[in-house]
């Protein structure tokens, strides 16, 4: 109660009203699985289409495991994204396992990317790296392992303005003072001086590839009593000068020049044809700051959370300031100047300096390829159960899903492929797959059997599974390949995931997401007829159907649970919704005084909440009172509850159960019989 000590008018906020329950999302899915590039350790972020799935997860090329790369595997885990979101899925989140060529992923996250020797062709770690001998000062490494970090990165140098400018000397009204604007410690200049450079680089006229170091650069170096220093960064003379040696005119365009010279990053595909990313005006020394934060491309491009999401690692060996950068940086990608050795040596010094300076002005650019990146090896058990390390705060394989409370349904596209191989690993991953999915309770597993399974093997299969939160699929989908251009079976999850998602939006949660259309598909791998789900169907395996006229169509929606009152897939998933909606709506009430208003609030929030769940043809009865009941009071509660704070709340629900088998009882009929 506010507290009133002096005479006045009040105005208070008061509600008449019980609070709300808001519907939770039930179409949020998340798939694991290998992929051909991104993240591992990190936190995976939504994926709403293809396109977000290929920028941050690579395309839909084949995977190529091995130590030789010669174990080809469709890309199971683009094609799931890819029919999820064409049979109506909206959200997404991926969780890629990966399995180095030896020892596991990642040894040490603080350990520097680019230790590992070479394994020809692939690093063992997996991470693509420059593809030349010595790196030197600078390493350039693929931030995510896979066979897409085999980029290609395009460094491209250009001039800005010129940040010299001109006061009146206090002292003598005809003389001009040099000054500077927009200068920050740490940037790397051009300084364009005809008495301090009349000649130009020592270097001039050499008929061979000039280097950017070689060049009038300096690195811009603020005292700490005002004003500024330009220390030499190559081998140029004077090795060092203040900013008073520089002259200047009142005449724009004339005199001396200081020009602050930026980095452009493009990030190209393996062969050069796509533009993947680019970051521009990025400072050069490694130290540089702007409003005190660092900024320069070693901190854009780090080791770490603060480069996450970026394609590729800048790793400074021993650098100590830009220049040295743009040394080696030419060193391993050679900057292309355009000048042939007949043009270097036909020109004058003073000639070349100028051209050079208008070349760099437009930009020059060196191009890097990375190599050595790979798949790996098959992911297993091991990659998919994952790990947490709190120490270094990353989770990996399933236990990253576990951080997403929205999730809904997941599945693992893919995790049997080369079932005969690998029967121990791949059954290990089914269960792991349930296993995550009951100890989250408000999920369900999509379970694929393994691709080629005849009828006897798929019950065989079956018989060694039971969860009430898990529903298989059978057989494989068959459709036709973009990539490879031609027709290829695939694991039913990712159809069905998007079915799922498709149903709850279009109809509801409480409907049981079948005698759907395969919008994807092209046939499947076996066509079952009526007589084979007849035995399919008892047994909990929901099968792909062939009906003349009516298409390919998703013909069951049984989980996997042994109980009877769990059999139905929209039934599980439609208690998963409730619960988790109540569990959100009415988490107000922890901590509330415990008595008769707080029940009444519980069972009214409660109430209103499954009135309009009856309303919206959800549940069984022509009234409410037939459809549920709420209680929440002294018949739900002891006193022992009482004094051990908790409230009790039951709430009973009929819910509505698909109509597996429609019959039309039908007999003849006399025209004279009285109904």
């Amino acid at each position: 109660m506010p507290e009133y000590l002096a005479p006045g008018v009040f105005i208070e906020e008061v509600s008449f009203r019980s609070k709300s329950i808001e519907g939770v999302s039930t179409t949020t899915t998340g798939f694991i699985g290998a992929a051909r590039f991104g993240a591992v350790t990190e936190s995976p972020d939504v994926i709403t289409s293809i396109g977000a799935f290929e920028r941050a997860y690579g395309d839909g090329q084949q995977l190529a495991f091995g130590a030789k790369g010669d174990q080809i595997a469709h890309n199971f885990l683009w094609h799931a994204a890819r029919s999820f979101f064409e049979e109506g899925g909206k959200r997404l989140y991926i969780t890629r396992v990966f399995r180095p060529l030896s020892g596991a992923y990642p040894t040490v996250l603080t350990e520097k990317v680019g230790a590992v020797t070479a394994t020809a062709p692939f690093y063992a770690d997996g991470h693509a790296r420059l593809a030349v001998g010595d790196p030197k000062a600078v390493r350039i490494v693929a931030r995510y392992p896979g066979g897409s970090g085999n980029l290609r990165v395009r460094f491209t140098v250009k001039l800005g303005s010129n940040l010299l400018g001109a006061l009146q000397d206090p002292n003598d009204a005809t003389k001009l003072v040099p000054t500077v604007s927009n200068l920050h410690d740490g940037d790397v200049v051009w300084i364009r001086s005809a008495s301090l450079f009349p000649e130009g680089p020592s270097t001039v006229g050499v008929p061979a590839a000039k280097l950017v170091s070689e060049l009038p650069i300096f690195v811009a170096r603020k005292r700490t009593g005002g004003g500024w220093d330009f220390v030499d960064g190559g081998e140029l003379q004077p090795p060092d000068f203040a900013l008073s040696d520089l002259a200047v005119t009142s005449a724009p365009g004339s005199g001396d020049a200081i020009r602050a010279i930026t980095l452009s990053v493009e990030i190209l595909s393996a062969d050069g044809s796509q533009s993947l990313a680019t970051y521009s005006g990025l400072p050069l020394d490694p130290a540089h700051k702007t409003g005190g934060l660092p900024d320069s491309i070693f901190e854009l491009f780090a080791n770490g959370l603060g480069g996450r999401g970026l394609p590729i690692v800048l790793i400074n060996e021993d650098l100590s300031n830009g220049v040295e950068l743009l040394a080696a940086l030419d060193a391993l990608t050679t900057f292309n100047f355009e000048l042939t050795p007949k043009e270097w040596a036909a020109m004058s010094p003073k000639q070349l300096l100028a051209g050079l300076e208008k070349k760099i002005e437009r930009g020059i650019t060196g191009i890097a390829r990375l190599d050595g990146g790979n798949d790996g090896l098959m992911p297993g058990m091991t990659e998919y159960e994952g790990s947490a390390d709190p120490a270094l705060d990353y989770r990996t394989g399933l236990k990253q899903l576990e951080d997403i409370e929205e999730i809904s349904i997941v599945a693992a596209p893919g995790s049997n492929w080369n079932y005969a191989n690998r029967v121990d690993d791949s059954n290990a991953i089914t269960n792991l797959l349930m296993t995550h999915a009951a100890s989250m309770k408000y999920r369900i597993a999509v379970i694929d059997p393994p691709q080629g399974q005849s009828i006897a093997d798929v019950r065989k299969l079956r018989a060694k599974l039971d969860s009430k939160y898990a529903a298989l699929y059978y057989p494989w989908v068959t459709v036709f390949d973009p990539i490879t251009r031609q027709t290829i079976e695939l694991p039913p999850s990712g159809f069905v995931a998007g079915i799922y998602a498709r149903n709850d939006v279009e109809r509801g949660v409480w409907k049981a997401p079948a005698n759907e259309v395969v919008r994807g598909a092209i046939g499947f791998e076996t066509l079952i007829n009526t007589a084979q789900q007849e035995v399919l169907n008892p047994e909990g395996i929901n099968c792909f159907r062939f009906f003349e006229g009516r298409g390919l169509r998703l013909w069951g929606a049984r989980t996997l649970s042994s109980d009877p009152e769990w059999k139905y897939v929209n039934l599980r998933r439609y208690f998963a919704y409730l619960e988790r909606s109540i569990d959100k709506g009415t988490q107000w009430a922890v901590f509330e005084p415990n008595g008769e208003a707080l029940w009444a609030n519980v069972r009214a929030t409660v109430r209103d909440f499954m009135i309009n769940e009856w309303a919206n043809g959800a549940l069984l009865g022509d009234k409410p009172e037939k459809a549920f009941f709420v209680r929440c009071d002294r018949s739900t509660m002891t006193q022992n509850d009482l004094d051990n704070g908790r409230l009790v709340c039951l709430v009973g629900v009929a819910p509505l159960k698909p109509a597996e088998f429609v019959i039309f009882r039908v007999g003849q009929w006399t025209a004279d019989r009285q109904s």
